[in-house]
């Protein structure tokens, strides 16, 4: 074993293309309440710190029902997470290959828990996953971090994050964390560089180099 013991994962943009899905659930609970639909580019820019975030950038300002609608957007998406979504090319093989060297493997996500959790087990069974859930912090505070990284018996001084987003750039400063930022995400590599990122991969063989360095 290298460097790293232990790989915690972001899911939307890093393992998961999960744009479309979550494109079409904002517009669902929009169109129901009569307001202006949003383009792909738009939730784009809106995703990363939780469906709360999410919702909140999505209504027009001052919006007097975002409670209501933030509750109808996590129950639509939850019953229609996996239209459209799928594994990033060659992610389940990256997956594979580090278990097969003996790294222990956890997803971390600003998604609710059900949702991440539902995710997970559909496309990378057998691997820890954790979402946002009540009394803890979501990304980028390092407390859902540290909470798998205890799941896993792993510590900082063998993790490794891999994320995608100024979010996760964030995170894992907080959290005393080496990153590797994935640039076919939803942030891509300039954005990553405005917020820091020094480890930027564009390939997947390049991030299985970097996780068993």
């Amino acid at each position: 074993m290298g460097r790293y013991h232990a790989i915690l994962f972001d899911m939307d943009g890093t393992l998961l293309d999960t744009l479309t899905d979550m494109q079409d659930a904002v517009n669902h609970v929009l169109a129901a309440h009569r307001l202006p639909l949003r383009t792909r580019e738009e939730v784009r820019r809106f995703v990363g710190n939780g469906a709360g975030p999410l919702i909140h950038r999505a209504l027009p300002e001052g919006y007097p029902q975002e409670q209501e609608v933030l509750a109808e957007y996590r129950a639509y998406y939850q019953a229609h997470n996996c239209v459209q979504t799928c594994p990033y090319p060659g992610i389940p093989e990256l997956l594979e290959q580090l278990r097969q060297r003996g790294l222990k493997l956890a997803v971390v996500s600003n998604k609710p828990d059900e949702t991440t959790r539902t995710l997970a087990a559909r496309f990378f069974p057998g691997v820890t996953a954790l979402g946002q859930r009540d009394g803890i912090p979501s990304k980028p505070a390092p407390e859902m971090v540290w909470s798998a990284m205890e799941q896993l018996g792993a510590d900082a001084r063998h993790a490794l994050y891999v994320g995608d987003s100024e979010v996760d750039v964030e995170m894992a400063r907080r959290a005393g964390l080496p990153l590797a930022a994935v640039a076919w995400g939803f942030r891509g590599r300039a954005l990553l560089e405005q917020a820091g990122a020094r480890c930027i991969v564009d390939t997947v063989p390049e991030l299985l180099a970097v996780a068993t360095e």
